[in-house]
């Protein structure tokens, strides 16, 4: 464990404001829709909890459908409301990019961690490789002249982080150091290491046997959390952002 843990290690992160990112997996386009539908199934649950939701850096493909997307919420006890999101989610329904309209599974991975401060966990400059790019839009074309997006490796994990939301290099610098430490905090509790050197980024198969969650919308309607065997009948009221039945709230 990081010595900077072991001097916070009592500290309870379910109070804390979250970093949530959904990664497209197996399944191609219809995946890249399956993470979009999630963003918006995110975004209306923060709405009705009237939380802050804020787009930190999104990748799309040229149809609208998302690669990845990082956002930041801000509200109530956030990390303990969402915390059990973290995995592979999988969506079963008739695929509306086949001429034929056959059925279709997706994957994407939905990571959730809490915020955590930089003086829980300094990062040495030495460590992070830091890159200026111009922010882009659908398809990737450049919606500005300048480059204000930022992207943040840091070296010892092969961690990279993205943020071009914000209008200023700087703003979208510290953003992306926010999502940085929670990564590093989170593989640091994962693999239990002693420094951040010794941290070797290990990624998630996205895609069958992994999943938490099934979304089902054919043949029959299911929404059903493998873990604690929990359903629901309505898939629409749920991907609608009507969580809290689901998770049990």
């Amino acid at each position: 464990m990081l010595k900077e843990d072991r001097e916070t290690q009592d500290i309870s992160y379910d109070s804390r404001n979250i970093t949530l990112s959904i990664y497209a997996g197996a399944g191609g386009r219809d995946a890249e829709d399956w993470a979009l539908m999630l963003l918006r199934m995110y975004q209306r649950y923060s709405e009705r909890k009237n939380w802050k939701f804020s787009l930190l850096d999104k990748r799309e493909n040229e149809f609208g459908g998302i690669k990845s997307v990082i956002v930041e919420i801000n509200g109530n006890d956030l990390f303990k409301i969402l915390k059990n999101e973290n995995g592979v989610h999988r969506l079963v329904r008739i695929s509306p990019f086949s001429s034929a309209k056959l059925r279709h599974t997706s994957f994407a991975l939905v990571e959730v961690l809490p915020i955590v401060k930089a003086k829980e966990l300094p990062l040495e400059d030495s460590d992070l490789e830091v890159e200026t790019f111009r922010s882009s839009g659908p398809g990737g074309q450049n919606v500005q002249k300048v480059e204000t997006a930022v992207r943040i490796t840091h070296k010892p994990s092969g961690i990279t982080v993205s943020c071009q939301a914000e209008r200023s290099q700087s703003r979208n610098k510290e953003k992306a150091l926010t999502v940085l430490r929670s990564r590093l905090h989170q593989l640091a509790e994962k693999e239990k290491v002693s420094t951040l050197a010794e941290l070797k980024g290990k990624k998630i198969k996205i895609e069958w046997g992994n999943q938490i969650r099934s979304y089902v919308l054919h043949p029959y309607q299911l929404v059903k959390d493998h873990r604690t065997g929990k359903k629901k009948g309505n898939v629409e009221e749920v991907l609608d952002g009507n969580l809290d039945k689901i998770l049990n709230i």
